[in-house]
């Protein structure tokens, strides 16, 4: 339908635009203007049933957008992350990825496609000329940008299409929460997981190579050795993650060469178990050099003194590290008479 099957008294009054304006090119001008050719109506501008049902268009894709970012939060929490499911003709893929990539592309295309059939359809759409301006404006060029601005809003019907807007503010209010589901793979927080190990009074420490227990006896002057919890199996699911915590250096020193009087306290004759775990960003500390009693960690080259409770000598380490309080049970063998008084590692956010 065009405005020329309409009758004259139905179309929307002109605004004065020059729309249709000519310029003819003379002597004189010979590059003249030709103007805007004569703005047509759409339907919607003439048949309010027709600017009905765009609104509803509209507002239905916006409510798509709003029911596609529950459908992202359904299937964050509800899908498991190993789930697979038969898509066609991709083949099998991940359901989860699958169902987050969907239902966010939807929610996103929604809130477009809704808000550029709501401008093709519903707001104004006459072409406006407007003379080029200086750079910094006029009052009166501020005050035509202000009335310009004023009068698209009005044209928006914003305030007049009330269900468009409501659908609208509720699709944009809803769909950041998309995001905020993400937010969940930061946690849940650590609580005081990262403060404790499996040490406890009374277990034993074994020996990471021989997997047997191990007595004063076993470990020589000047000797490194590395030992686990008991109880603590290779072949268990949480291997990697506990012992990532709990794995100790033992080092025989000679009781006259221990400088820290708490280091003395917490050996036995000599033998002292700190951590293995540099206090940099959690690499396996390796190396030791016998005279000066110094461990290196070989990833950044912290180096920390055994002798004189496990201080930061050298590297970017920000503190010592945590010694294990040990003694030996009446059959001889080394035991834990504690877990570690501080945390184990790297320092992190909440560490008090």
């Amino acid at each position: 339908m065009s405005s020329q099957d309409i009758p004259e008294e139905n179309l929307p009054a002109e605004q004065d635009h020059a729309h249709g304006a000519v310029t003819v090119a003379d002597d004189t001008d010979p590059f003249a203007d030709p103007g805007l050719p004569p703005h047509e109506h759409r339907v919607q501008d003439i048949d309010e049933q027709a600017a009905k049902r765009s609104e509803r268009a509209v507002a239905l894709l916006f409510t798509l957008s709003m029911l596609a970012t529950v459908g992202f939060i359904a299937s964050y929490v509800a899908i498991p992350h190993d789930q697979a499911v038969y898509v066609f003709p991709i083949g099998h893929i991940n359901a989860l990825n699958f169902a987050l990539g969907l239902t966010l592309g939807v929610a996103l295309f929604a809130i477009g496609a809704g808000a550029v059939h709501w401008a093709r359809t519903l707001m104004s759409d006459v072409e406006v000329a407007d003379e080029r301006h200086p750079i910094e404006a006029a009052p009166e060029v501020k005050a035509k940008v202000m009335a310009d601005f004023k009068q698209g809003a009005k044209e928006s019907a914003l305030g007049r299409r009330k269900l468009i807007r409501n659908t609208m503010f509720g699709a944009l209010a809803l769909f950041p929460l998309s995001g905020v589901m993400l937010l969940r793979d930061l946690g849940p927080l650590p609580g005081t997981k990262l403060r404790h190990t499996l040490w406890s009074k009374g277990k034993l420490l074994v020996n990471m190579n021989t997997n047997e227990p191990l007595r004063a006896s076993d470990v020589a002057v000047g000797s490194l050795t590395f030992a686990k919890p008991e109880g603590l199996e290779e072949h268990d699911e949480d291997f990697q993650k506990e012992i990532a915590k709990a794995a100790l250096m033992i080092v025989r020193i000679q009781p006259d060469n221990i400088k820290d009087k708490r280091e003395l306290q917490w050996s036995h004759e000599g033998i002292v178990a700190y951590s293995k775990i540099c206090t940099h960003v959690g690499c396996p500390i390796s190396l030791y050099e016998q005279q000066t009693h110094h461990v290196l960690c070989p990833c950044h080259q912290s180096t920390f003194d055994l002798s004189d409770g496990a201080r930061v000598i050298f590297g970017p380490a920000g503190h010592a590290l945590p010694q294990l309080r040990i003694g030996v049970n009446d059959e001889g063998y080394l035991e834990a008479l504690g877990d570690f008084e501080e945390p184990v590692g790297p320092a992190f956010w909440e560490r008090g």
